[in-house]
């Protein structure tokens, strides 16, 4: 299975910023980017790739432990950014503190279940909005995105994603997520 472990933000957070992203793809060009879809906004905390099945126990074990240690926080989507020509983003505000902790628990936990993580890179919270095709120029919607700040809510589970990816080759088919499994921050001792 192809797994990640993600932070989803909830409905109201999704409300607020489709309506922002729909200015954005009004903007000239904005036909030949590829958008993410509504339903598949998360965060990636950690991203495991393909993962044995009989090791998901063990890796929902380990989640299920770091993430009674974290607390529940505050975040709110804000902002915005490009890498490159390639990832159009909006970024967080909020607790980012304790995000970059659970990033960097959901990380540890698929290191002792044994899979391979590669190198260690400094966790950076940014949602996906739309994939540049070629040498797209995203600096003008990057731009767009500064001003937002939406609703602060509370983060209070980790999620467990299974990723499926395309298979018919039409393009633009983007992959469809699966909630694996769930788990409430803070929820006791270790």
């Amino acid at each position: 299975m192809r797994l990640f472990a993600a932070v989803l933000p909830p409905p109201d957070a999704i409300r607020e910023l489709t309506s922002v992203v729909r200015g954005l793809e009004g903007l000239p060009g904005a036909r030949g980017l590829r958008w993410t879809e509504r339903p598949s906004w998360h965060f990636t905390l950690a991203f495991y790739g393909e993962v044995a099945e009989d090791v998901v126990p063990d890796l929902s074990e380990r989640l299920a432990r770091a993430v009674r240690r974290t607390p529940p926080f505050p975040l709110a989507l804000a902002g915005g950014g490009h890498f490159g020509s390639r990832t159009l983003w909006v970024g967080a505000l909020g607790d980012l503190r304790t995000m970059r902790l659970l990033a960097d628990r959901a990380e540890s936990a698929a290191r002792r279940a044994g899979l391979e993580m590669g190198e260690h890179r400094d966790y950076r919270p940014h949602l996906t909005l739309a994939r540049g095709v070629g040498r797209a120029d995203l600096r003008p919607y990057a731009t767009a995105l500064k001003a937002f700040s939406g609703q602060e809510w509370t983060v209070g589970e980790l999620t467990l994603v299974r990723s499926l990816l395309p298979r018919s080759g039409t393009p633009g088919e983007q992959p469809r997520y699966e909630t694996v499994e769930r788990w409430g921050l803070g929820t006791g001792a270790p």
